[in-house]
């Protein structure tokens, strides 16, 4: 992909990029594919163990990056980091359904007030900083009417939904404000290679491969007949490039998506393309029931028309490389 256009005339090469949440799941690989388009990289990262920040992911990287330790609240912190970036990726926040269920201040203060004040010194310090935020489908609850476009009315059923929802606020009110050059994407179940695969905190694939490489059965919930929709996380570094650099993104928010597949099928395939393996049917415990979505599919016309994306990786494939990836790394990610 090095120096290929990408949604605009701009290409990466020489331009100076920051991510936050740099050493988590999505920021690393997209630090490393910045890296390959020739890009100057800052990574900054609180490395709180409640997100999938982990330092083996930037291990392939370390030497080609600038790494700043700290929370995106910290003004001397992010003052250093923000001067003459030509590109900011906000990923940093946490992202735990439960977590912010049983912590709902804390959820607040990461996802929200955090990417707040990050606005402010954006537009003090840096306003003409492109920047795209890492939304969720979450935003959406229960919806009524599948696949959900983008004028879905949200209703979020946990703290994180609404937290994730005000940050998405808050970033295009300062487009509309002040003329900063701010995007969301609503992200929706991403997976592949540096997730956190030590719990279902933060995601349910992430834990299932877990066990099926541990020999262990996957639990699902329900009936498993719950649909959602998977992208593969270098599907979802090429939609963050197109929204960063074309100009028709600039206070626009944009679902991605992909074909929705059942939670029965998808552990079948998991078990599968694994070559042994298990799942059993077991209760929703209470604490999930009460947030459980039931059927999610995102409608990703808006970006596909806008912006040229739509998903490239097949479900088996991405699963594959998933699996390979963890079966050789599995130990730097399993504690």
């Amino acid at each position: 992909m090095k120096n290929v256009v990408l949604g605009s005339e701009e290409t990466f090469t020489g331009k100076k990029t920051l991510v936050t949440g740099g050493a988590g799941f999505i920021g690393s690989n997209l630090a490393a594919q910045l890296i390959e388009l020739g890009a100057s990289v800052t990574v900054v990262d609180n490395l709180d163990p409640e997100t999938g920040a982990n330092l083996f992911n930037l291990a392939n990287i370390r030497e080609q990056i600038e790494w700043i330790e700290a929370d995106i609240q910290d003004e001397k912190a992010m003052r250093t980091a923000l001067i003459g970036q030509d590109y900011l990726f906000d990923l940093a926040g946490l992202s735990s359904h439960v977590g912010s269920t049983q912590a709902p201040l804390r959820d607040l203060e990461a996802n929200t007030f955090s990417h707040l004040k990050l606005l402010e010194y954006c537009r003090r310090i840096n306003p003409y900083v492109h920047i795209v935020y890492a939304g969720t489908r979450q935003v959406y609850g229960r919806v009524q009417r599948l696949p959900a476009n983008e004028e879905q009315l949200p209703s979020p059923v946990d703290q994180n939904g609404v937290s994730k929802l005000a940050a998405e606020h808050y970033h295009l009110l300062y487009h509309n404000l002040y003329g900063l050059w701010t995007s969301s994407l609503r992200m929706t179940n991403v997976y592949g290679p540096h997730m956190r695969i030590k719990d279902d905190h933060k995601n349910f694939l992430g834990w299932w491969i877990r066990l099926l490489l541990e020999g262990k059965n996957l639990p699902i919930y329900g009936d498993g007949l719950q649909t959602r929709d998977l992208n593969y996380v270098d599907d979802v570094i090429t939609a963050l490039l197109y929204a960063v650099t074309n100009p028709i993104a600039q206070g626009q928010l944009y679902n991605l998506g992909a074909e929705p597949v059942s939670l029965l099928e998808l552990a079948r395939l998991l078990i599968d393309l694994n070559g042994s393996g298990n799942f059993e049917l077991v209760p929703f415990p209470e604490n999930r029931l009460r947030i459980e979505i039931g059927h999610y599919a995102g409608d990703y016309t808006k970006i596909r028309t806008q912006l040229g994306w739509e998903p490239a990786v097949a479900l088996t494939d991405g699963l594959q490389k998933t699996l390979a990836f963890y079966r050789q790394f599995g130990a730097h990610y399993g504690n």
